[in-house]
């Protein structure tokens, strides 16, 4: 399209539409791929807040010749969600449940619902959505349909085409109607009423007389087929169901506008059972004969996906739960009490038992330990695209299925092709449905590896079609399988597969190149033969990728874990619902900076630093995406060349030099707490620093900790030693912590130093980009410690925060400093300090209630066990919240153009817990932002596990007395 086309486009567009018109080159970036090995800038994005929104913008196209393409979570694999068109993305405004009926189990739903909003709201009346693919938190409905998806419980209620009972659709030239199953009076109806309706049934009709026959003999009739359009539906003998023919179409024939889906019981209690098997060849032999016990799910994974898992440190102690074998089956059953469930699992263990070569049984008990392991299975996507020491993998051959009883035959033969071609992969997937999941290492960047990668798959399809198979099983087919059908189906039903779409779309402008006269496997290819990052000086190492910032740049695969509900990743995309504001688009964004094509800033792109500026620093994307991408680490990297050609804000001195302007305030904390806090002080500093005048500016303690401790002297001669960190916040702003911890690690008979000169981490200037004077800081601190980091001597730090620096920062900025290893390994926090050494720690029995937010930093790169140990051994009764980031951040959540968001954040959850609960429950939280937030906004004062470890400390001395 022309810019002259695309500016009127855009301007019609604008003038007339309600919801928001995004042709900029940051827009169009972010939505120039998928999950895929693809890539298409589009033309423009609409995010639509109404159907009338959609019906105009569909209307425009129309007008000006423009493609279109409906868009829900982006997670598609085969390039069927990037096209050169007007990306239509209904995730941020049309996700709303509109009905649930309970006695009819029927849903109605807008196509951006995320299916876990859905199956939230069926649960309440005992009903779910059946087909519940990985990605169940974060894609849409309207995926859901274009894909025909379907999920490890497709086994008990089909795939999406199974479920779906009507849809409400648009066809390019604005006509609207609903379609769904369709008798003979029925059509007959349609027919007399005449119109574009009419045409399009009489076409329909026509085309599934004309070519019955084939659709019977071609079409394979097993769990698992997606590929090509859903020709089936169409016969006499399946109802004419127009609604399900139209399901896994791939917005290539009409814009879904509302989907009416079956609903089937929820059994609400599960039983978990895992078998072990000598190999995944032998786990496929013996999938029909577990399904004979009739399970709700049936999953298959193999050794090797385990072995990249553990390379990774993916979920750990969770595959430490699988049975003895290397090859494994899930399978989950279903009743209506745990006993009814369980009961299920045993009597097919029983029977297994008997078996000649019965595998190894492990049913577990414990639905933390089912998550456990549902998390392992889930995770495979993540697992094996970045293996340290392996190649990069992908997207291809990523979800071929067969017929259940020759799943062992074909996994053996998939295995040797993949020897025969020189691939590596890890096999796992929906076994119950033959459905086989795996990424390959292909080489994407030269003529030779792509020319390969085409004979590879052609081979594969071959293989699986011999087999009464298909080329897709879940995925569709897109781009990257599109060029295959023909191998599956033969050149007559490709010609009623064109004609369908011809049907629908006479124009060929619903999401063009797509399953039919479709761009071959290698054209449009994200990366391709002319790849060629630049190479990009950075100050972080990026030890991961072997110091390859470009590879950094290919982490994100695309899953969109980051675009979840619930955890901690990732805070701002939860507040805005913006794909500019997730990990991923902000990973996309970098990408395409790197590349230089539509965004050409560099690294003084301002397009990323739109997108950034937003990002909390959470580390949330660092411990709960699958492939671990760091966007704290990127963002600090990114502002370190930005702020080279552009000017830092005056705010940028003052946070991130905190450590220094505290340092300097404590002086004069009395005269400095009065201006900072009294009108109309208080006012001019807030504008001055740009902080939100609904902001208080935290005061500054009267004495800082470390200058209280001037005439103390040493104790516990000859006890171990330990070093006290005095952090920023806990130094000059909340002492009493830092005493209290203080006089419980005396207590256990340590011998506590606390360094006298000031000392800092220099967490805060990473967040302004300072990261070389960040460097110099930690470079000065192991000069200082020399003597105690050799020595071995543990470093006791109360602030989260600053202890993640140690752990993650210091060895990312110093990878071959053995220095730098071992003080990172010498830095605990107070909780596992207690639970290393428990014997110096004895229960207490505060038998109070509590509710727990933990520091984001603590959940995404420490970890939060020896926490719960602590809390357990104070005898608490307490909720750890779900409350993901509390939205202040440091000097986030005082920024006035970031105080909505952080605002935002804690309403997700936290704030709103905190004002529930008693006035007699404690509030713990360890960092000193989430405690500062905490106040602010609940008027409650939290407290460090410090504070509560004296309070137990105070009640056992008064009991004593």
């Amino acid at each position: 399209m022309k810019d002259a086309g695309r500016s009127a486009l855009e301007k019609a567009l604008s003038d007339s539409i309600e919801g928001e018109v995004r042709f900029d080159a940051g827009s169009r970036a972010l939505y120039a791929t998928d999950a895929s090995n693809y890539r298409q800038v589009p033309i423009g994005v609409v995010v639509p807040k109404s159907i009338a929104d959609v019906e105009k913008t569909v209307e425009f196209c129309h007008e000006f010749g423009a493609p279109v393409l409906s868009r829900g979570g982006g997670t598609s694999l085969c390039g069927q969600c990037c096209n050169v068109a007007i990306v239509i993305d209904f995730s941020k405004y049309l996700n709303r449940v509109l009905e649930i009926d309970r006695e009819q189990r029927i849903a109605r739903v807008q196509p951006g619902c995320v299916l876990d909003d859905l199956r939230d709201a069926a649960t309440k009346h005992g009903l779910t959505f059946a087909p519940d693919p990985a990605t169940h938190t974060h894609n849409t409905l309207g995926g859901m349909i274009g894909n025909n998806s379907c999920g490890p419980h497709s086994v008990m209620g089909g795939m999406t085409a199974d479920n779906v009972i009507a849809l409400d659709v648009l066809t390019y030239d604005g006509t609207r109607m609903t379609v769904g199953q369709v008798s003979q009076a029925e059509y007959e109806s349609i027919l007399a009423a005449g119109g574009r309706r009419a045409e399009i049934y009489r076409a329909l009709r026509d085309l599934a007389a004309r070519y019955a026959p084939l659709i019977r003999e071609r079409f394979p009739a097993i769990p698992r087929r997606v590929s090509g359009y859903n020709l089936p539906a169409l016969l006499p003998e399946n109802g004419f169901d127009v609604a399900r023919a139209l399901v896994g179409s791939e917005s290539t024939c009409a814009v879904t506008l509302e989907a009416k889906l079956r609903l089937v019981p929820n059994p609400p209690c599960r039983a978990l059972l895992v078998l072990g098997y000598p190999d995944v060849y032998c786990a496929g032999d013996h999938v029909p004969e577990v399904l004979e016990f009739g399970p709700i799910a049936l999953e298959g994974m193999d050794d090797r996906l385990i072995e990249d898992m553990t390379a990774v440190h993916l979920h750990p102690r969770d595959v430490k739960l699988l049975p003895e074998g290397r090859g494994w089956l899930m399978v989950e059953f279903g009743g209506d009490t745990r006993d009814e469930a369980r009961d299920r699992a045993k009597r097919a263990m029983a029977a297994l038992a008997k078996r000649r070569d019965a595998p190894r049984m492990k049913l577990f008990g414990d639905p933390g330990e089912e998550a456990c392991i549902w998390r392992v299975r889930e995770a495979g996507l993540g697992a094996t695209a970045h293996v340290p020491d392996k190649p990069v993998t992908w997207e291809g051959w990523e979800d071929s299925s067969v017929p259940p009883e020759k799943l062992g035959e074909y996994l053996r033969k998939l295995r040797a092709l993949f020897e025969q071609y020189d691939y590596g992969c890890d096999l796992y997937g929906h076994f119950g449905q033959g459905c086989v999941h795996t990424r390959i290492d292909f080489d994407l960047e030269t003529a030779a590896g792509i020319d390969k990668f085409r004979r590879f798959l052609r081979d594969a399809a071959t293989l699986a079609v011999s087999l009464g198979g298909s080329v897709s099983g879940e995925h569709g087919d897109g781009q990257s399988k599109a060029e295959l059908l023909p191998i599956m189906f033969g050149d007559e039903l490709i010609q009623a597969l064109r004609e369908f779409k011809r049907i629908w779309d006479p124009d060929l402008k619903m999401n063009p190149g797509k399953v039919v006269d479709a761009y071959r496997a290698d054209q449009n290819l994200r990366l391709g033969t002319s790849y060629s990052p630049p190479v990009l000086e950075t100050r972080f190492k990026f030890p991961a990728d072997a110091g390859n910032f470009s590879r950094t740049l290919l982490r994100c695969v695309g899953v969109g874990e980051c675009r979840k509900k619930g955890g901690t990743m990732c805070p701002s995309y939860m507040a805005t619902r913006e794909e500019q504001h997730s990990t991923r688009g902000r990973a996309r964004l970098l990408f395409e900076m790197s590349k230089g094509e539509v965004l050409q800033g560099g690294w003084g792109e301002q397009a990323v630093y739109d997108a950034l500026h937003l990002c909390l620093s959470c580390k949330g994307c660092k411990g709960e995406c699958p492939v671990h991408v760091d966007m704290a680490t990127y963002k600090a990297e990114f502002l370190s060349h930005y702020y080279e050609r552009h000017a830092r804000p005056f705010a940028a001195q003052v946070f991130g030099r905190i450590d220094r302007v505290a340092r300097f305030a404590s002086h004069f904390a009395r005269a400095g707490n009065f201006f900072m806090r009294s009108a109309p002080f208080a006012g001019i500093a807030k504008r001055v620093l740009g902080v939100a005048r609904e902001r208080e500016l935290p005061p500054f303690a009267r004495a800082s900790f470390v200058s209280s401790l001037r005439d103390r002297r040493s104790h516990g001669a000859g006890a171990p030693r330990l070093i006290l960190w005095p952090d920023t916040f806990n130094n000059y702003f909340h002492p009493a912590t830092a005493h209290a911890a203080l006089a419980l690690l005396e207590h256990a008979g340590y011998a506590v130093d606390v360094p006298r000169s000031h000392v800092c981490c220099g967490r805060p200037l990473y967040e302004w980009g300072f990261v070389d004077e960040a460097r110099r800081y930690l470079r000065d601190m192991m000069t200082r410690f020399e003597r105690d980091i050799r020595d071995g001597t543990r470093i006791v730090v109360l602030e989260p925060a600053c202890a993640s620096v140690f752990r993650d920062e210091l060895t990312d900025l110093f990878p071959d400093d053995e220095q730098a290893k071992r003080l990172s390994r010498q830095v605990v926090l107070l909780s596992e300090l207690m639970a290393s050494e428990p014997q110096r720690f004895p229960p207490a029995h505060l038998t109070r209630r509590a509710i727990v937010h933990a520091h984001c930093h603590h959940k995404a790169v420490l970890k939060t066990d020896a926490l719960a140990h602590a809390l357990d051994n104070l005898g608490l009764d307490y909720t750890l919240l779900d409350s993901g980031c509390c939205g202040m951040a440091g000097s986030f959540g005082f920024e006035a153009d970031k105080y909505e968001v952080s605002i935002a954040c804690a309403e997700r959850v936290l704030a709103p817990a905190v004002r529930e609960a008693r006035d007699d429950t404690l509030v713990i939280a360890n960092g000193f932002s989430c405690r500062e937030q905490i106040r602010q906004l609940t008027g409650r004062r939290a407290l460090h596990l410090a504070d509560v470890c004296k309070l137990a400390l105070d009640a056992r001395h008064s009991a004593c007395g």
